[in-house]
């Protein structure tokens, strides 16, 4: 990373909680700052999420000073603010390798430091690993302290209040710290919100009670029996005015709303409530980007930030300009099919601008959802859509629509209802990691009946293949990568194409690649730079479509005793190259040899796309190798070949 421009005489001095602990509470401000501007220094050359980090800088340091980390276990939701947790936690001197290939990870790990206790690149899942902690420490007997941390994003995920709801019928000794921002990746939206936002505006309320209390109290004789009156008609007054109420009928004490960047505050509520015998809930009220102008003024941007000029704040300009992404070819495509079809509507599970749905919502706002973190929910809420004639398209990214599978089989396939399922961020995304690489969307939408799978091979295709879902009379999921498109140009309008037809992209003599998504692109050259270099003659197919396979296709690229070779960016467990060898034979194609790439059985780490793809040969040139070798040793005419080169 380069001299820091910047010294920190304080951080420098903290390689873990205990560190920090060692310093008087009138330090902590300070330390804050310095906190602060490293992580802003930090992610400004590495990139990363640096909005939510910076907003939960103070909350972070109360926590480590109160609690007695690692014995006591602080659970984090999602992990897009651990930042600061990771810096107090001994991986200060590591930060340059952030979200770097064999670097640290941009999330809580708990293979990377005893103090990550519960990986999260998903939200809504702290309160109930939390719950979980706790219980095992009470039957354990032991004097462990549990807080979880969640967002008021995460807190509209529907797993988010199954976990209260058993915290406060299990009662276990834990506090549940709510950072309340407004904000998950986009400014949140739903009743929980205006919930919260209520809590905050009643706190007039709370002080009036206070002073109105301490009032009665000084009335000689009747006044401390007036307060006890006062008290049992507070319960109906609460109904109406009084902050928490909802928390505490679920089971909670109820404390706050506090300042979240006011340490002393912090500390002391913490304090207050670090022995607590039952569940607490602890409203702490932050700013998303808080001490950083550019990120305070525009958290949805800086949200995830590519690397910057810390002092102006403006992103460096990447090299060479890059053709649109998919996901921007998608919003365009799908706002500008809604003008003729008045049936389209378009659901998000909030990221409009993460999905490309923000130009939907600006074309047909009324015609347009985001229902909050809640995949499940909005899976339903299509397919109710989808019921009353409408043609919803859900568009999330394929890792997050892994928690709603029940949903699309039950609520969905089940009944063969017309949902558009849009799969960004399909295949591996870089660099957050194993929790949001998309490569298992392939697998688990196929063994669905009544349920059509594609993936364009370029962005142009991917408008086709938006004007060919539409019309199906049934579930279509088409799935996208992260990043720009081949800047291939726009071919007129988009067309409908044949459904379950496939493309033969190049004829050949010597052997058969079926690929699927961008792998067929990526395929196409590969087989391009093999005839040039290598004298190998090979048929590229383009499946189109993973679901249903084209049989007709099959049997005229792929003979008897041949050779194939499948390339995907998914799973090979129950992926693109199994659909093929089921579909060879049920064929009855025989003695065909079969090679398959695709992501092997095994978690992908963190890292750029280019530097994955390449060690799992789905990059041209590790294509290009692993096909020159298989077909040369499947095929004698090409041994011999070889053995001529």
């Amino acid at each position: 990373m380069g001299e820091m421009k910047s010294s920190y005489p304080r951080l420098e001095r903290i390689d873990s909680p205990e560190d920090l602990r060692r310093f008087p509470e009138s330090e902590l401000p300070a330390v804050a700052s310095e906190l602060r501007r490293f992580l802003i220094e930090s992610v400004s050359q590495t990139g990363g999420h640096l909005a939510s980090g910076l907003g939960a800088v103070e909350l972070t340091l109360a926590l480590h000073y109160v609690f007695d980390t690692p014995q006591d276990l602080i659970v984090w939701d999602v992990g897009h603010q651990c930042y600061p947790h990771k810096i107090l936690t001994g991986r200060r001197h590591r930060f340059d390798t952030l979200r770097k290939f064999e670097g640290l990870s941009g999330f809580l790990k708990r293979e990377e430091s005893t103090y990550d206790t519960f990986n999260a690149g998903h939200a809504s899942t702290s309160i109930s690993a939390g719950l979980g902690m706790a219980t095992a420490a009470s039957l354990a007997d032991e004097e462990r302290r549990v807080v979880a941390v969640i967002g008021d994003g995460a807190l509209t995920g529907g797993m988010a209040m199954e976990g209260l709801n058993n915290v406060g019928y299990l009662r276990r000794p834990m506090i549940v710290v709510l950072n309340d921002n407004e904000m998950s990746i986009s400014p949140n939206v739903g009743a929980m919100q205006g919930y919260l936002n209520r809590i905050i505006s009643g706190q007039p309320y709370k002080r009036f009670k206070k002073d109105v209390e301490s009032i009665l109290r000084q009335i000689p004789g009747v006044g401390n029996q007036m307060v006890r009156t006062a008290k049992r008609i507070e319960h109906s007054a609460k109904q109406l005015m009084v902050s928490g109420l909802l928390f505490e009928e679920l089971g909670f004490r109820y404390v706050g709303p506090v300042n979240g960047h006011n340490l002393a505050q912090l500390i002391d509520h913490l304090k207050d409530h670090r022995d607590t015998t039952g569940p607490v809930l602890l409203h702490v009220v932050t700013t998303k980007g808080k001490g950083y102008r550019p990120a305070e003024g525009n958290p949805v941007l800086w949200h995830g930030a590519s690397p910057f000029d810390a002092e102006t704040g403006q992103a460096y300009p990447s090299a060479g300009g890059k053709p649109p992404s998919f996901t921007k070819i998608f919003g365009q495509t799908v706002a500008e099919l809604a003008e003729k079809d008045e049936r389209i509507v378009a659901i998000t599970a909030a990221m409009p601008e993460g999905t490309g749905t923000d130009v939907f919502a600006k074309a047909h706002p009324n015609r347009f959802f985001d229902v909050g973190i809640c995949e499940q929910h909005a899976v339903t809420f299509a397919a109710g859509l989808a019921t009353q004639g409408l043609r919803p398209v859900v568009a999330i990214y394929s890792t997050f629509l892994q928690r709603a599978f029940d949903q699309i089989f039950h609520d969905v396939c089940l009944m063969n209802l017309p949902v558009v399922f849009a799969l960004d961020r399909a295949g591996l995304v870089g660099a957050d990691g194993p929790t949001h690489h998309g490569v298992f969307d392939f697998s688990y939408l196929r063994l669905l009946p009544n349920m059509t799978v594609m993936a364009p091979k370029d962005e142009d295709e991917l408008r086709h293949m938006l004007a060919t879902a539409f019309p199906i009379d049934g579930p279509v999921a088409i799935r996208y990568p992260r990043g720009s498109g081949f800047g291939v140009p726009a071919m007129g309008e988009p067309k409908p194409l044949v459904p379950g037809q496939a493309e033969v992209l190049r004829q050949g003599s010597d052997g058969t690649i079926w690929a699927a998504g961008i792998m067929a692109t990526v395929a196409h050259r590969a087989a391009e730079k093999l005839s040039a270099e290598a004298r190998l003659d090979l048929t590229v197919v383009n499946a189109r479509f993973v679901k249903p396979i084209d049989r007709s296709a099959l049997v005229e690229t792929i003979q008897p005793g041949s050779c194939v070779l499948t390339v995907e960016e998914n799973a090979l467990a129950g992926g693109f190259g199994s659909a093929v060898m089921e579909a060879v034979v049920e064929a009855g194609i025989e003695d065909v040899r079969f090679e398959r790439l695709g992501i092997p059985d095994r978690f992908q780490p963190h890292g750029s796309q280019e530097v994955l793809r390449a060690r799992l040969d789905l990059d041209e040139e590790g294509i290009a190798r692993r096909a020159l070798a298989f077909f040369q040793q499947s095929s004698p005419k090409l041994k011999a070949v070889a053995t001529d080169g």
